[in-house]
């Protein structure tokens, strides 16, 4: 099943008796179980009916299964949960419980930061009972953020400029869990109905709408000297705000888009964004415009000069420790970026 489907059916109040999550991404996952662990018992029902184990503190799955057999007290069902799944050792023998499960349990099995063996008996037990939702967490690739954002803003009753999505994707990275916390800081904040610029985003979650890494981008992309040399220096003056390898890691997105807009630039422009990951034809200016000053070796010099100060940033042939370092050398990198057309 997938998330938003599972999700939809515990707010219909319709319940399996096992949730198997498993996969890299704990967001998806926390989510499900905190969701269930809210509704699923009343208040009163929860010291005699809730249990919370931990696979690395168990002995064997045995009491897991003992636990998950019992009875509820006065309420329809209990709810076990087991956090830590892949630290339990003997797991498989949850095979059995998997194919004749109670229905007045809820277990709700947490396996994080790594999938379970689809092939091994214990999946294909999962798999073959109607009993069961067995769930794969994946992470998301960098692309899918800023989407990700906007739905999440939307089932949160708001709106969000595309910009502003691309921003919290930029500064924020791949986390959900810390995306979803400056969300909900958000929502909090402003009214329902609202839509989310830049400037809430600088005033709720303080990241900076005229100096972060987005801007730096689009000033190199137009060419604009003195808006970069202001960001550069506000960087290098506050280097919390945009560590060296999260400006590295943004302007080589930039500009690997770029050599592929170049080459692709005569499709038509719903190709075009479905080529380079784009949500709206609003970015794809920042790549017209780049496009009238870059040629193709000038972006094939700014992807080897990314990939050079990165290693640089990381101390291979630079003693990138020393203070001030890496201010120094995003200055260096910048300043080569701009003038890419004339470097030989």
């Amino acid at each position: 099943m997938e998330y938003k489907e599972i999700m939809d059916s515990l707010k219909a109040g319709e319940y399996k008796p096992v949730y198997f999550l498993h996969g890299a991404e704990a967001y998806f996952m926390d989510s499900i179980a905190d969701y269930i662990e809210r509704h699923l018992l009343e208040e009163s029902q929860k010291a005699f009916n809730q249990t919370v184990l931990y696979g690395r503190d168990l002995p064997s799955a045995q009491p897991l299964i003992d636990a998950a057999r019992r009875y509820p007290m006065m309420a329809e069902r209990q709810l076990i949960i087991l956090r830590e799944a892949q630290e339990l050792k003997d797991l498989a023998t949850l095979s059995k419980y998997v194919e004749q499960p109670m229905d007045s349990t809820v277990l709700v099995i947490l396996h994080k930061h790594k999938r379970l063996d689809l092939r091994s008996a214990l999946a294909k037990a999962l798999k073959k009972s109607p009993k069961v939702v067995l769930f794969e967490s994946k992470k998301l690739y960098d692309n899918q953020i800023a989407g990700w954002i906007e739905q999440e803003v939307r089932r949160r009753g708001l709106l969000i400029l595309p910009e502003a999505a691309e921003l919290m994707a930029e500064y924020l990275g791949t986390d959900l869990s810390r995306i979803a916390g400056e969300l909900e800081k958000l929502a909090l904040n402003l009214p329902k109905g609202k839509t989310i610029d830049q400037a809430a985003i600088e005033r709720y979650v303080g990241i900076s709408r005229e100096y972060n890494p987005f801007e730096l981008q689009k000033a190199l992309a137009r060419g604009e000297r003195e808006k970069v040399w202001r960001i550069v220096e506000y960087f290098r003056a506050n280097p919390r705000t945009a560590p060296m390898q999260l400006v590295v890691a943004s302007l080589y997105g930039f500009y690997s888009k770029l050599l592929k807009f170049l080459a692709l630039r005569q499709m038509s422009e719903r190709d075009l964004l479905q080529a380079l990951g784009l949500r709206s034809t609003y970015f794809l200016r920042e790549y017209r415009e780049a496009a009238r000053r870059y040629g193709r070796r000038d972006v094939e010099r700014a992807i080897a000069l990314l990939q050079e100060y990165d290693l640089k940033s990381k101390g291979v042939g630079f003693n990138s420790s020393a203070p001030g370092a890496q201010g120094e050398l995003l200055r260096e990198l910048v300043w080569k970026l701009l003038f890419v057309r004339h470097l030989v």
